[in-house]
């Protein structure tokens, strides 16, 4: 099961994509807690939940900014496929009909632990039925043959805009465990690029930690970015 979710989801085509999350959501993170430290003028216990509001908004907007980079899509009406569920948060849809990645932001309490449920991830585990044992006796969950897959963020409880941990993992439809979980270091392990080509090979666990982009992408700003055009059959 993990094997068939990471071949669906792999660091030779998707790396590129979580290394930049990676930079954007460090970044961000560090912003917020600056930003409230230094300007609100509130006492600890009030600046910490301040922060947290700021910091989940600022990343949550650096992640749909980097996911459309990569060519990620918003979901048409915020909508699953073939479904009739809708989400309220920034769920970015990746591939063709039928063999799609949904990917979706979630901050963890700490490391491994799965994220506080809420509407959106609910309906967004859906997806992954195929992936768990149960009956779909009615009918009633969603054909698409997509795969919802969260970037799982943790932050360092004892240092301030800093994360613990950023992970890539896909949760069971009936929101208990974690079909897939990898924090992003052990993810991007087995892949490293070749001058000059769009081509990964496999590495030795000596040199795990490597990161390499196969194809450095220009910087665009938010603000001169455009949106790609919105398909009404497949987002």
């Amino acid at each position: 099961m993990t094997e068939e979710i990471r071949s669906r989801f792999p660091a030779s085509e998707f790396g590129d994509l979580i290394i930049d999350l990676e930079d954007r959501l460090a970044g961000e993170t560090l912003k917020a807690s600056r930003m409230i430290s230094e300007h609100a003028g509130l006492d600890k216990r009030r600046a910490r939940a301040l922060e947290v509001q700021a910091r989940f908004r600022m990343n949550e907007q650096a992640f749909e900014q980097v996911c459309e980079l990569h060519d990620g899509s918003f979901l048409p009406g915020n909508l699953l496929p073939n479904s009739d569920l809708k989400v309220h948060q920034p769920f970015m849809r990746f591939g063709k009909q039928g063999s799609g990645i949904i990917l979706g932001l979630a901050s963890m309490p700490q490391p491994s632990m799965l994220p506080v449920k809420n509407r959106s991830r609910l309906a967004g585990v859906s997806m992954n039925w195929q992936f768990s044992e149960e009956l779909d006796l009615e009918g009633t969950q969603p054909k698409s043959g997509d795969v919802f897959i969260l970037l799982l963020v943790a932050r360092d409880p004892e240092r301030s805009g800093k994360l613990k941990e950023l992970a890539v993992g896909s949760i069971d439809s009936s929101y208990d465990h974690f079909l897939f979980y990898e924090p992003i270091d052990e993810f991007l392990s087995g892949r490293i690029a070749l001058p000059n080509t769009n081509k990964s090979v496999e590495i030795s666990s000596v040199t795990k930690n490597v990161r390499l982009k196969t194809s450095p992408k220009t910087y665009i700003a938010p603000e001169d970015q455009t949106k790609p055009t919105k398909d009404s059959g497949t987002a």
